[in-house]
């Protein structure tokens, strides 16, 4: 079967491609796109921007198909791309609605084993209904402007604004799949042998029981034996047994703050298919932990010892983190826990088996996650809070004055440093994560944390 990469970290179009039933790796180009069209056409612009992204990462690889696009939005003459922060895509979107705009989307497929190439592009043109500033901080409140050119989605909640269109819908979304097609026809790709090829691998994958996914933090396809839906239940049922056992917060002040952060983080996470609760625990641990399905649990200890929503901005984003990248699933499938999960699962809610289950599951859940995935939290951490808003060095700031606290005391069975990486080893994923200079004192106990 011949590879196929997509050279984008839009969501959207990896959507779009494996809803068909196509097989693909996703390695997102470098490459900046050009937003100054000078004498270029706007279709040659996104042409061109499409072009350099697929020759980028045709470099990387030895053979297959790339496909490589760039999407941007014109009104009026001006050029609208990605948003570089909410303020921003709250203009934009103001602006765009106000009268129609035109949507460019560029595509090139490079066929590397035959040393040929192909560009086109499609042009939709869009008309919404004028957006008040409340009805546009309530769309980006559900979804993230942000990674959309012109800040909205059709296929989303964007579709309540979108009046109509001319043109192609799959251009809107992120990928002209007509105009794909016929570009794989014109250079002698039989898309249709691709996707018995790949329909044939899912059969395989489904008989045994495991459903491959892509997932969009990680650039890597995983493998999970439970969908959206039965994760989300997982977490329902384990959260039931922690309000078994711990006590809720008796301050709604407290719990108010904790969902107002957690909403904000919420809006520019990169995943929205599921809902976030949020729950202050009356415990004096300094701790955090993250359930299946978007449950956050934070303790009152922890909470206390925050300088400012700045830091505990950082702490529920790296726990949004490890749900975005389905580290729960991942660890307890890893465990051998599979009993436990089809308990989960399958069982009633008040059967003892579940109670059982959801308390082993908790316990492993609250020890943390490897090395690899705490850094991966942390890189996210830094991304969100900055996404939203948030000072992301309040990540910083927190876990040196906690390192310090938490050597002064023995250690517990249940604490926020016990299984995650050396401080200065996180300290140094974010800052790479904001694009800050890394320094010798970042480099601390790196070596030693790789052999854990």
């Amino acid at each position: 079967m011949r590879k196929i990469y997509l050279a984008s970290g839009s969501c959207a179009r990896a959507k779009l491609l494996k809803a068909l039933g196509f097989k693909f790796k996703v390695l997102p180009s470098k490459i900046k796109e050009e937003r100054k069209k000078g004498s270029l056409s706007y279709a040659q612009l996104v042409k061109n921007n499409a072009l350099r992204k697929a020759k980028a990462i045709a470099k990387r690889v030895k053979s297959g198909i790339i496909i490589a696009a760039d999407t941007i939005v014109v009104q009026d003459g001006r050029i609208f791309g990605k948003p570089k922060n909410l303020r921003g895509a709250q203009k934009t979107l103001k602006r765009l609605s106000r009268k129609p705009q035109r949507l460019y989307t560029g595509i090139c497929v490079i066929d590397k084993d035959k040393n040929r190439q192909k560009t086109a592009y499609e042009k939709t043109k869009i008309y919404m209904d004028s957006l008040t500033d409340k009805e546009i901080k309530s769309y980006f409140a559900k979804a993230s402007p942000l990674g959309k050119a012109g800040s909205f989605d059709i296929q989303g909640k964007g579709a309540f604004f979108i009046r109509s269109i001319e043109g192609c819908f799959y251009n809107v979304v992120g990928l002209p799949l007509r105009r794909l097609y016929r570009m794989f026809k014109e250079l002698g790709i039989n898309i249709f042998i691709i996707l018995f090829c790949v329909l044939s691998f899912a059969f395989c994958a489904f008989l045994s029981g495991c459903s491959p996914e892509y997932n969009i933090v990680t650039g890597k396809e995983e493998s999970y034996y439970y969908s959206t839906d039965q994760e989300v239940e997982m977490g329902r049922n384990i959260s039931r047994e922690v309000a078994k056992k711990y006590k809720n917060v008796d301050d709604p002040l407290i719990q108010k703050r904790l969902e107002d952060i957690g909403k904000k983080i919420v809006a520019v996470c990169d995943r929205k298919d599921i809902s976030y609760h949020f729950t202050v625990l009356d415990d004096e641990d300094i701790n955090a932990v993250s359930l299946p399905g978007g449950f956050v649990y934070v303790n009152k200890g922890l909470i206390d010892k925050v300088a400012n929503d700045d830091e505990l901005a950082g702490v529920l984003a790296h726990e949004i983190g490890h749900i975005v990248a389905r580290h729960s699933i991942k660890k307890l499938q890893a465990l051998n826990s599979y009993s436990i999960l089809r308990i989960l699962v399958a069982a009633a809610p008040q059967s003892g088996a579940v109670g059982a289950a959801a308390d082993s599951a908790f316990t492993e859940l609250i020890l943390g996650y490897s090395r690899e995935d705490e850094l991966l939290a942390d890189q996210l951490a830094a991304r969100y809070t900055r996404l939203a808003g948030y000072d992301p060095r309040g990540i910083i700031n927190f876990l040196e004055r906690l390192e310090v606290i938490e050597k002064r005391k023995p250690l517990q069975p249940k604490i926020y440093f016990k299984t995650h990486p050396y401080v200065p080893d996180r300290v140094r994923v974010v800052k790479e994560e904001l694009g800050e200079k890394i320094g010798f004192e970042d480099y601390i106990n790196i070596e030693e944390t790789k052999g854990q």
